[in-house]
Parts: structure tokens; sequence; C-alpha cells
């Protein structure tokens, strides 16, 4: 059995058994999703404020909230199931401007929107599974979130 395996590396490295294209088109798109020059925004637990629901033991939220953070921006989404699509509802703090957008994608959809004055913004109609946000501003580089699951 493990002949098998080694005989199939040695393959695969020899070019003689060509990688299927199932696996290349995957590669491609999620290739696609990338956001050059983009600054990743990482995980920020989201603590609970007295008297409020939490997990026990955690002290953070039991809701969907999820928070990232980068280069001073904090991006706080919010994600629902409501029958069988997601919506998904954020605040981009500090507020990031008039000519700011924030772009919230899936793998197969990516809808924009101008935040209000305080960075709020919401997206209802997607597909529910993989979500990340990525907010534009005007003289910075995107900051976006890391992909997250959403499950109906």
């Amino acid at each position: 059995m493990r002949e098998e395996y080694l005989l199939a590396a040695l393959r695969m490295g020899a070019g003689a058994d060509p990688v299927p294209e199932g696996v290349s088109a995957a590669a491609r798109a999620v290739f696609g999703l990338r956001v050059p020059g983009g600054v990743p925004a990482g995980p920020v637990d989201v603590t609970v404020p007295p008297g409020a629901r939490s997990r026990p033991d955690t002290g953070t939220a039991q809701t969907g909230v999820r928070r990232f953070s980068a280069g001073g921006l904090v991006i706080d989404i919010e994600t629902a199931v409501v029958g069988e699509r997601m919506e998904v509802a954020g605040q981009v703090s500090p507020a990031p401007g008039p000519d700011a957008r924030i772009e919230v994608r899936t793998p197969h959809i990516g809808k924009v929107r101008a935040p209000s004055a305080s960075g709020h913004f919401a997206v209802a109609g997607l597909p529910p599974g993989w979500v990340s946000v990525v907010c534009h501003r005007p003289g910075h580089p995107p900051v976006f979130t890391r992909w997250v699951h959403v499950r109906p």
C-alpha cells in the first residue's frame, strides 16, 4: 500500500500524473478572492458588558458578533441566517469617512455598501456559507477580515 502512495507521489512530481481539473479550478477561484495590497485584520475577543448573556467561563459574547482589528481600524460583523439567506450587519470604527466603501464577499457573490456616517453597514440576501468583509478607504490599503463560516 505504501508503495502505491510513493509511486503516485513520484508520478506527480515528474509531471506524469496531472493535477485534476477540479483542483486547478478551485485554486484559481481562491486566488481570485485575494485582496492585493490588503491588510488582514486579526480576530479580537468581544467582551460582554455586565448583565449581558455570555458563554460560561469565557466572558465573550454568545451572539454571532465577531470583531477584527488592523491598523487602528476595528470591524465588527454580525451574521444571521433568515430563511435560506444570510444577513451581515456591522460597524467599522472609527467611521471610515464619506468616500469609503464596505465590500461583503462570499466565494460566489459580493455586495458593496457605503457605510453610514457612524460606520454601520448591512447586506442581506447572501447565500449561507463563507463570508469576509473588506473596508476600502481612499488613501489607505484595504483592510479585510478572515473568512467566517456561517451555517443555517
